[in-house]
Formats: C-alpha cells, sequence, structure tokens
C-alpha cells in the first residue's frame, strides 16, 4: 500500500508551501539586467516612444524598434549571467 502511494506521488511535491518557495532564477537574472546602465538607457527609449505615441490620437507609429532594442539589451546580460545561477 505505500508503495502505491509512493507511485501516485512521484513528481508532484507533497505540500504546496514547496511550490511557494521555487523562485525561476531567469526571473531573478532579467530583473537584476533591466537594472544595468545600458538597459536602463533603451528602458528610457522605449518609455520616452510610448509617452509619445500614446499622446496621440492617430498615429502610425508604434514602439517595436524601441521594444526590440530593449529586450536585445537585457537579453544580451541576462546571457552572460543567467548560467551562474543554475546548478
Amino acid at each position: 500500500m505505500v508503495f502505491e502511494e509512493k507511485m501516485i506521488l512521484n513528481g508532484e511535491p507533497e505540500d504546496e508551501e514547496e511550490e511557494e518557495d521555487m523562485v525561476d532564477p531567469l526571473d531573478t537574472v532579467r530583473d537584476k539586467c533591466a537594472q544595468a546602465e545600458h538597459c536602463i538607457h533603451t528602458r528610457a527609449k522605449l518609455e520616452d516612444c510610448e509617452s509619445r505615441v500614446s499622446s496621440k490620437s492617430e498615429t502610425a507609429e508604434d514602439c517595436t524598434e524601441e521594444l526590440f532594442d530593449f529586450l536585445h539589451a537585457r537579453d544580451h546580460c541576462v546571457a552572460h549571467k543567467v548560467f551562474h545561477s543554475v546548478k
């Protein structure tokens, strides 16, 4: 009977508290990299674009280029740091 219970629970945490303790290291590294100097600069450009576009009622402009620049800068930083935090 004990063997059957172990097979049913295999791969699932026994209590829900264990799930709450887990933190994705990628999210942590992304947050740290978003605070880096180069990322702050590209985020500021993105925010300027978003405020400019949202202030206009009709415009064909979007902030795709600025968004990609920010994501590229952040992911470049993440690529160098993420594997150091993975066991």
